[in-house]
């Protein structure tokens, strides 16, 4: 009887030692649209995430405290070449939700000057560069005549307004020009010193955010109910029309990597000058 409490009890502190040491990853992203590819694990731990503005993500990176990071890939990339960024390039999870759009009548990709993406009537001087999609949503709204550049989830709550609002994907230009579905626009990123001393749990993760970025597509009710108890998007109603837009797809760096490079090289200045190197892609 004794052994077999004895037995009974060593089986149960290694069962609860198993659970006390497993790894809780955190997470940062920014609230927008490539946040919906985690949409779905953030609702189940969101005290793992914290959804931060756009703007900060830079200090994300140098805080160097969260184990993933959402973030535009050629930020990471940037800081990374500096470095100013221990983080390496995971997965692409969001391939071009940005649109061309303007509320002028029968507007047409035509009325725009495609070498340079810069509206033929007006000097490029006059181009306007503003902060970021709740900016373009407001000038895309008040302006009749403004053609912009703006982004998903915000053009869907625009055309919500305004019916007169018509659009056109940059990922149709991009996937003419060079063939890809698409380009490396967000990517997820691992902080090297979790990768190296937890990589179990990083393997683990990176399963389950697949999965996550997948219901973006074939979940889209799922992920539209996550994304508004999260507060990424502010009702369902846009975020069943907005999500099948933002082009979520999971796909890991190595299999990425071409496709990050050719992105690059539109304007390499934006990835710090060249190409990144080798061992800013994990798995490589």
């Amino acid at each position: 009887m004794k052994k077999l409490l004895s037995a009974f009890i060593c089986v149960a502190l290694c069962v609860f030692t198993s659970f006390s040491q497993e790894y809780a990853v955190k997470v940062s992203a920014p609230n927008g649209a490539p946040s919906l590819s985690l949409a779905t694990l953030a609702q189940k731990n969101p005290e793992n995430y914290t959804f931060v503005s756009a703007e900060t993500i830079p200090a994300e990176f140098a805080s160097n405290k969260a184990d993933f990071i959402i973030a535009p890939i050629n930020a990471g990339a940037k800081l990374f070449k500096m470095g100013k960024s221990t983080y390496r390039l995971a997965a692409v999870v969001t391939w071009g939700n940005l649109y061309f759009a303007s509320q002028r009548k029968k507007f047409k990709m035509k009325d725009i000057k495609k070498n340079g993406i810069t509206p033929p009537e007006i000097s490029p001087k006059k181009v306007e560069y503003l902060a970021g999609a709740a900016n373009t949503q407001s000038l895309l709204l008040s302006d009749k005549n403004a053609i912009v550049l703006t982004a998903e989830p915000a053009l869907t709550a625009a055309k919500m307004k305004n019916q007169n609002i018509t659009s056109y994907a940059l990922n149709d230009f991009f996937k003419k020009s060079f063939g890809f579905n698409g380009f490396a626009q967000a990517g997820l990123f691992v902080r090297s010193e979790t990768a190296e001393n937890e990589s179990d749990a990083v393997k683990s993760f990176l399963r389950d955010a697949e999965e996550s970025a997948k219901k973006c597509t074939s979940d889209v009710q799922t992920v539209a109910k996550a994304a508004v108890e999260l507060e990424i998007l502010p009702n369902e109603k846009v975020a069943l029309s907005a999500i099948p837009n933002c082009a979520i797809r999971f796909v890991n760096a190595k299999e990425a990597k071409k496709i990050v490079e050719q992105t690059a090289k539109i304007d390499i200045a934006q990835y710090g000058g060249v190409l990144p190197s080798d061992d800013f892609y994990y798995g490589e």
